[in-house]
């Protein structure tokens, strides 16, 4: 079972400059091609009918947190 995602101002901002949806987002932790630590931080990609998506985001005890997306 997935954690709770919770989404920052700036990627709930970024999301709909973006044109990014929380489908997007889900598939991209679900299934990413790749993740990488960065810190505290992981980013995660994923190729999309074309388009890469990029998060940064944190794990946390019971939920995931989005950071931004690109």
């Amino acid at each position: 079972m997935r954690k709770r995602i919770k989404y920052s101002f700036h990627a709930e901002k970024r999301m709909l400059e973006r044109g990014i949806s929380e489908n997007e987002i889900k598939s991209v932790l679900d299934e990413p091609d790749f993740v990488r630590t960065e810190g505290d931080k992981k980013r995660a990609e994923k190729t999309i009918e074309g388009r890469r998506i990029k998060i940064i985001y944190t794990e946390e005890e019971n939920y995931i947190k989005i950071i931004t997306v690109f």
